[in-house]
Order: structure tokens, then sequence, then C-alpha cells
């Protein structure tokens, strides 16, 4: 079922299904798609009507087991229907984000959808401080199959990787950008950006890189009409230091031995204190830098400069405030980081005040 007014199609170019289009990088990748001639028609699904025009609509749910009826036109889908909300239950997140691809990935099967790109991230690679920089996209995922997100990657990129052997007839493209930046994003990489301070750790020193979702949804596009295989990261070209970070974003940073961050992170999340696991603090204390080698090779460029970036980080959280992901008012978290380097030991006794009350 339409919405607005779809134009006519001469061409014989394929039909492409854009899931999470609503919203977002599918939302931009899907009004792309819609003002190109060589694509027939783009077919945009979501859980509610959004209102990109010249697509066709299906409303629709991506882990329906009915979700195949939806997908008997199409040829191509890109699945960027993720929950990426670091305030997302966990549990909640995974079944989402694991589940929707699976089904993304059998719904194609049983409709003889012929190639289906998966959105993941190039945190599947890991953030370390022994990382190259770049890394080169084959490159081992050395992240750690946690209950972060990057746990829900990695699960992806298995279902990907066998997927020739289930579903023969499907040909399977990932593509994993860098840090993601624009309207609307909410990560734990955008929540580090929302302390009054940023974190370091000591002996090691972050690459920043960054995917901005304009970038991301013209590198989907060139994968689509180019048929560009994977995998493929997705980022801007090169990487900040320290210093750019401080200077664009106006924040000192504070210098933690890795010991005391990991361990007290742990302890704060595993008594609820905060939304993520300590491994997720990897991926703002270590380098995770992607080189885009396919993409560039396809004559893709990024629109968006990493500093162009993190600047469009800073005014989305402009007015937001968090301590080691969690969310807070100004002042308690000025409060945090001024009464002492350690925001993790302060947080850890708090939480342990809290929970002896509690048992009281």
């Amino acid at each position: 079922m339409a919405t607005g007014k779809v134009r006519p199609r001469r061409s014989k170019g394929p039909v492409v299904a854009v899931t999470g289009a609503a919203t977002g990088a599918g939302r931009l990748l899907a009004a792309r798609l819609a003002e190109r001639e060589e694509i027939r028609k783009v077919v945009a699904i979501d859980g509610h009507r959004g209102d990109v025009p010249g697509v066709t609509w299906r409303v629709v749910d991506i882990r329906d087991p009915l979700l195949p009826g939806r997908l008997s036109d199409v040829d191509v889908i890109v699945n960027l229907d993720l929950e990426r909300s670091p305030d997302v239950d966990p549990r909640e997140r995974r079944t989402h984000n694991v589940r929707g691809a699976q089904t993304v990935v059998t719904a194609a099967a049983a409709a003889r959808v012929r190639r289906v790109v998966l959105v993941t991230s190039a945190m599947v690679y890991g953030a370390g401080p022994g990382n190259e920089v770049p890394l080169s996209e084959d490159a081992p995922l050395l992240a750690e199959a946690s209950t972060s997100i990057a746990g829900d990657y990695l699960e992806i990129e298995e279902l990907a990787a066998t997927a020739h052997l289930t579903h023969p007839g499907v040909e399977v493209t990932v593509v994993r950008p860098a840090a993601l930046a624009g309207p609307g994003v909410d990560t734990v990489v955008t929540r580090h950006f929302e302390a009054p301070r940023l974190l370091s750790v000591k002996g090691s020193t972050p690459g920043w890189q960054f995917c901005h979702i304009d970038d991301l949804a013209s590198a989907l596009d060139v994968v689509v009409t180019e048929n560009v295989p994977g995998p493929l990261a997705v980022g801007s070209e090169g990487w900040l230091g320290p210093e750019e970070v401080a200077e664009i974003t106006g924040k000192r940073h504070f210098e933690l031995p890795a010991a005391l961050t990991f361990g007290m992170a742990q302890r704060l999340h595993r008594l609820g204190m905060t939304p993520a696991p300590a491994t997720d603090l990897h991926y703002v204390a270590y380098p995770w830098v992607v080189d885009c080698a396919r993409l560039r090779a396809a004559g893709w460029k990024p629109l968006h400069d990493n500093a162009a970036a993190l600047r469009a980080v800073m005014e989305e959280t402009a007015g937001r405030h968090a301590v080691v992901g969690r969310r807070v008012g100004g002042k308690e978290a000025t409060m945090a980081t001024a009464a002492g380097a350690t925001v993790a030991a302060i947080g850890a006794a708090a939480a342990i005040r809290r929970a002896r009350k509690r048992r009281r």
C-alpha cells in the first residue's frame, strides 16, 4: 500500500526493500533510492508508516513470520531496522536485532529475494590497544561475544557467514559502519560524549572514527546499485586523536588505569547502575579504526569528515548528561566528576549504598 504519489518507473532494474525506513539511515536510504531511475521500485518496511515520498509502504514488524509475503516482488533487501540505544533491555535488544536479521534472511530465501544486505558495525573487529590503525576489512572479528551490542552484531555476522549453507540461493553482504553520528543516534559511543569529562585509559591512545548516517545511506546506495561485494567498512577517512577531540568537544580528559576502569564498570553493570557491560568501554578507550577500501575502490566518498561527524554528535547530545553510559541530571554528573577523577569508583560506592538500603 503506497503513501504519497509513487512515480512511474520505466526501469527494468531491481526492486529494493529497506527495513527501518521510517527513521534514521533507513529513511535516508529509501529517499535516495526513490530518486534513482535505475531502481524500479522502493519498498519501505517498518513497524509504522513514515514520510518518505515515492515509495511503496508495507507496515510490518521484521520479526513477523508473515514477512515473506511482503517481499514477493523484491530483488534486494537492506536491513536497517536495528535497536542500538543503551537504555533498551539487553534481552529485548538482542531479540529485536538478531531475530529480526534471522527473519529477514529466512523471509528473503522464501520469497526468492536474490540479495540481502545486513548492516552490523565495525565494533565486530573489537577495540584493543594492539589494534592496527586502520584495520583491514578482512581483519579477524575479535569483539567479545557478551551481552553488549557488539555481541548482537557478532551473532548477525555469524548468521551472514552461514547463510550460504542454509539458504544457498541468497547472497548476503555485510556492511560495517564506524561509530554512528547524526540526528537520532543514541549509542554507547555517543553517550561517552555526554559526560562532563572524557574517560581515557592509561597507556592507550584511542583513534576516533565516525560514520555519519548520511554517509551510511550513500554507501548503501552504492552497495545496492553497483552490487559491491562485502564485507564492507564504512566511515570517514582517517581518525581523530585526543587533542583534536578535546578541541572540538571543549571537554577535558581524565585518565585511569585499565584495571580500575573496567573492573569498576563491570561492577556497576552487575549492580544495575549502568546500562552497558564493561566491554563496551573498550570502544571509547581503544582504537577500532577501519579502512573503507572496497567502497573507496567503487568510487564512494564520505561527505562528512570525522571532525564534522563529531560536531554532529555534540549537537545531538547537547543538554544531556551521562556518567559511564547512564543518563543523569546535569548537577549529578558535574558533582560526580568534581568529587574525584574516578567516576566509576564513585558510582560503585553509590550503588553499594543503595543495595545496602534495599536489604534493610
